[in-house]
């Protein structure tokens, strides 16, 4: 794992996948998710405080009348000045506007982080990486449903994607 270069927050998102009740409350590994929420709220803090977008990503399941209780973001997680995509594939990109919100705003550098490492923040982060974007992964703030499907995605695929960093590691510029 490497460090982060330091963000500029004109410039840079964080992209929060899938922290949602019934989502947060699976069995997770390497950490739970309770844990990853923690890590992300501290993440999504320093962004705000930056001046830095924040975007809170959860699933809905397409063509059912009603989504499974737990659906919505864990309460208190999104803030005012935040934005709210709902996905209804496994990635955030596919039919969301968010490439377009994103490039409205002068995103260029996505900061990524969520439930589950393999799954919702690999599938945006390739979708992304196809788009243009650069790539930070903050590896203690997400989680799997098994230590390997994390370890794999953390070791083998976000390194050849973006950089792999921790929650301690995320700076900002001044500027």
């Amino acid at each position: 794992m490497t460090a982060a270069l330091p963000l500029a927050p004109a410039r840079s998102a964080l992209i929060l996948v899938d922290l949602m009740d019934r989502i947060v409350a699976l069995p997770l590994e390497p950490r739970k998710g309770t844990e990853v929420l923690t890590a992300a709220e501290e993440l999504a803090s320093a962004f705000r405080s930056a001046g830095a977008l924040v975007v809170l990503v959860r699933v809905e399941r397409p063509g059912v009348a009603e989504q499974p209780p737990g659906s919505a973001l864990v309460q208190g997680l999104r803030r005012d000045g935040d934005v709210e995509i709902v996905k209804r594939t496994i990635g955030a990109f596919q039919g969301t506007g968010l490439d377009d919100l994103l490039r409205e705003r002068g995103v260029t550098t996505l900061v990524l982080a969520g439930i589950a490492t393999n799954l919702g923040v690999e599938s945006t982060a390739r979708a992304a990486g196809d788009l243009g974007y650069e790539l930070v992964f903050v590896e203690d703030a997400m989680s799997a449903l098994t230590g390997a499907e994390h370890e794999a995605s953390v070791k083998l695929d976000f390194p050849r994607l973006g950089t792999v960093t921790r929650t301690a590691d995320v700076r900002f510029t001044s500027g």
